[in-house]
């Protein structure tokens, strides 16, 4: 069930009704309500890989309970691995095992040696490096004494498989996201009218922007070889802005969706593409991700207190580690890879930290360094993405090779007479965005000083827009396929 779909906005409807009005504000009984029609949402995808979802969930709601139970430390280091290994066992066999049989493959043909191999045909289930990620935080968690296991079962279930961000996130912790499930819920207004904003304005980026720029995208890196350079170097662009309205879109839908049910899911996107240098996108780009593996893998690893050759080994390993998790490609690994040589110099010269604050704070246009800054991280984030979405390391080469050898093409007017109309919604988008940057999102306070017929206009224009130049090909979310 796709959050672009006219069945989710059956079920959402059905369900917030359900949560509001049929439970007698029982957060118990809420809860349960929560389980069964995450499942459901799940369940529309795959009825046997929801089997598998219920599984994991098993397993670490019972390996937590047998960690705090523990009498010796070798007894709770066994169940915490077996948690771990059989975690990430499944998840390297339906998503890397293909990935390492082939690399070992050609690896030994390279070698004049002939390798009889069996490849798995199956699909990668939805969400699984998602909620993968949720049960491992929790249960690291636990073995670091950080938390206490929780003994109700319906409640952890609701944790990981919480339908708004069960599919693509955002990777929550049971820190943030558990004592919220363990607590009554009272409806409030202004809190439902503000989820329903953000679920417009995420509405928008998926299918005006996200679905708009994947068609030109798709036709550029599709059909690489017989396009002009102009028209590659426009893809790229268009991929850029079809990833982060794709993604960011579906996040926006998430975190609006579960505040009409009175939760709040940490936040996901914080206006990348308005990032001054590579360690501020990072920080402002799949928050949750980058924060997880900063707490569960950089700092293990030594974080940055071990001087610089700690530092540096440590960037490349959580980049590459990362692009290995977007996918089973020497590409996404290309990405990550390339994405740690980014962020080096500021590593390096420890200038990291230098860009925390939000850029022209007040203001209502950047200065020139800032801007400056500001075009320089855009495009370099942009070179990294044609390795996202290039189909092997030969297409992404390919691709690059062509933009360079015609780059007078990329001046051409021609080049951007076919999509002018996109290019105008995407400068009307990026508007709003730098005008709302300085909130949750986008338009979250946006007319708030405006009379409040004139701000119910301007959303019923973002609808209309919608309405008018929407793309509903029910198009799936990028990041279902990670």
């Amino acid at each position: 069930m796709l959050f672009n779909s006219v069945e989710f906005a059956l079920f959402l409807p059905v369900v917030f009704l359900l949560y509001w009005f049929a439970t007698g504000g029982k957060y118990r009984i809420q809860n349960i309500l929560l389980l069964f029609s995450s499942y459901y949402f799940y369940s529309c995808w795959s009825k046997k890989f929801l089997l598998l979802l219920i599984f994991s969930t098993l397993l670490d709601y019972f390996t937590g309970l047998k960690m705090a139970d523990a009498k010796t430390g070798k007894e709770k280091t066994f169940w915490f691995w077996l948690s771990v290994g059989v975690n990430l066992g499944f998840l390297g066999i339906f998503k890397y095992y293909n990935f390492f049989i082939t690399s070992f493959a050609e690896g030994a043909s390279q070698l004049g040696l002939h390798a009889e191999i069996s490849t798995l045909q199956f699909l990668l289930p939805v969400g699984i490096s998602f909620y993968t990620f949720h049960g491992l935080s929790y249960v690291i968690d636990i073995y670091k004494d950080r938390i206490k296991p929780e003994k109700n079962f319906i409640d952890y279930a609701v944790f990981v498989c919480f339908f708004p961000l069960l599919v693509a996130g955002p990777i929550e912790r049971a820190t943030h996201l558990l004592p919220q499930i363990k607590s009554p819920r009272v409806f409030q207004y202004s809190k439902a009218v503000d989820g329903l904003r953000q679920i417009l304005w995420g509405l928008f980026k998926k299918v005006v922007i996200a679905d708009n720029c994947a068609v030109f995208a798709n036709a550029a890196f599709n059909d690489s070889t017989n396009q002009s350079g102009g028209t590659l170097f426009l893809g790229a662009l268009f991929f850029a802005f079809q990833i982060y309205g794709d993604f960011s879109g579906y996040s926006d839908i998430a975190l609006g969706t579960a505040r009409l049910f009175g939760i709040e899911l940490l936040r996901n996107f914080a206006f990348p593409y308005f990032s001054r240098d590579i360690a501020e996108f990072w920080r402002r780009w799949h928050i949750s991700l980058s924060t997880w593996f900063k707490d569960y893998l950089y700092i293990p690893l030594g974080g940055s207190k071990g001087g610089t050759w700690m530092r540096v080994r440590n960037t490349f390993i959580i980049f590459l580690v990362s692009g290995f998790w977007h996918g089973a490609n020497w590409t996404f690994i290309a990405w990550g890879f390339l994405n740690a040589l980014f962020i080096m110099p500021s590593i390096l010269f420890s200038t990291n930290r230098i860009n925390l604050n939000i850029v022209a704070q007040g203001r209502h246009l950047p200065d020139l360094k800032e801007f400056s800054s500001i075009v320089l991280t855009f495009f370099l984030t942009v070179f990294a993405w044609i390795f996202f979405r290039a189909d092997s390391m030969a297409h992404a080469f390919q691709y690059i090779g062509s933009i360079w050898k015609d780059a007078m093409s990329i001046l051409s007017v021609q080049t951007y007479s076919s999509s002018k109309y996109l290019i105008a919604l995407i400068l009307l988008f990026m508007g709003i965005e730098w005008a709302g940057r300085e909130n949750q999102y986008a338009i979250a306070r946006i007319g708030f000083s405006w009379p409040r017929i004139l701000r119910w206009k301007f959303y019923l224009l973002i609808g209309l827009v919608i309405f008018f130049y929407g793309n509903f090909n029910k198009t799936e979310f990028i990041y279902f396929a990670f």
